[in-house]
């Protein structure tokens, strides 16, 4: 009887569970999102997540083996997101995690959530391996990272104050944009002039592979304060492409910047922004251009999913590195 593994994904606002053969073939990869349980917050709020998560994540789980059409006897081991997110949502799936392992007689192991974004363009990418730089670029996180061979980490730049895909939600909604923005920002920005305003773009040009974005926050607040609400509208999407444009272009030429001092042949994408059209394209127009190759994951593998978690084990366990329910991933301190 083949045996799969179940990946379990609660770090945030998103319940996931995915059936994954060890050859990194996603039978299953059902999650439920909680827009609707956040939007009027324009945010989310912890407490409701952790709520939503304990009330869906076995219907999920059931679905995933639906799709899968096996069942958990099948299962030869549970990978969930230990770390780093919000500790109520990570509670549950830790508890679910354990507790289906525990009874079905099966290990549990913890992995990074950071770490699952990166296998995520193993799944798209079978072949992919280190060393290679990393670009993980989401909600919470903006970092570069260079990998090496047994699952080494050294981080080569990091925001200092908010992540992209943070700036991307937070200025959508001073445009008056409905959560999660950051999706509906790209959008508008796709028939919009990225020229129309110059949003400013800490360290651009510096030698150094530090991010910020709290400026540009600011920097919307501002413009949204001296513009009136009909102008706003009226122009929503040359002002949304200038946004775009402003951290798309942080992103582009941070990795080039990382890519020459590393001197990395290899520049792999993950996390929610990876997702993001206009950053795909500037990315493999210069990789293209330079005979680099670029790994980003499928659409699907973008957002937090419960198939990246089990990848992530699965890529640990080939080569005898899984964490012990004591010891989590050797990135976890790069983690904010």
């Amino acid at each position: 009887m083949k045996k799969y593994w179940l990946g379990i994904e609660s770090s945030c606002d998103e319940t996931a569970c995915a059936i994954v053969s060890p050859d990194l073939m996603v039978l299953a990869n059902p999650l439920y999102s909680q827009i609707k349980e956040h939007n009027k917050f324009g945010g989310v709020v912890p407490e409701i997540a952790a709520r939503a998560h304990l009330e869906k994540i076995n219907p999920i789980a059931q679905k995933a083996f639906e799709q899968a059409q096996i069942n958990p006897e099948q299962i030869q081991a549970i990978a969930y997101t230990c770390g780093p997110g919000l500790m109520g949502p990570l509670l549950v799936g830790a508890s679910f995690a354990k507790g289906l392992a525990v009874d079905l007689g099966i290990p549990a192991y913890g992995i990074n959530h950071l770490e699952g974004h990166l296998a995520a363009a193993h799944l798209s990418h079978p072949d992919l391996d280190a060393p290679y730089l990393s670009l993980t670029v989401s909600g919470g996180h903006t970092e570069l990272v260079m990998v090496e061979p047994q699952f080494k980490y050294s981080l080569i730049g990091r925001t200092r104050d908010d992540a992209a895909g943070e700036a991307f939600d937070k200025c959508g909604k001073l445009l008056g944009l409905d959560y999660p923005a950051g999706s509906q920002v790209s959008k508008l920005a796709a028939t919009g002039n990225r020229k129309f305003v110059r949003f400013p773009r800490a360290f651009h040009k510096q030698d150094h592979g530090e991010f910020s974005f709290s400026g540009l926050k600011t920097s919307v607040l501002r413009y949204t304060q001296t513009h009136s609400p009909e102008f706003i509208q009226e122009n929503l999407n040359h002002i949304c492409a200038s946004l775009e444009e402003a951290i798309v272009s942080v992103l582009v030429e941070k990795s080039i910047w990382a890519l020459k001092k590393t001197k990395a042949h290899t520049l792999v994408v993950g996390g929610g922004v990876s997702a993001n059209g206009h950053l795909r394209t500037q990315l493999q127009k210069y990789c293209d251009k330079n005979q680099l190759r670029l790994a980003m994951p499928a659409l699907e593998f973008c957002t937090d999913n419960g198939a990246m978690i089990a990848a992530a084990a699965i890529l640990r366990q080939r080569q005898n590195l899984l964490p012990t329910l004591s010891k989590v991933s050797a990135w976890m301190p790069l983690a904010k």
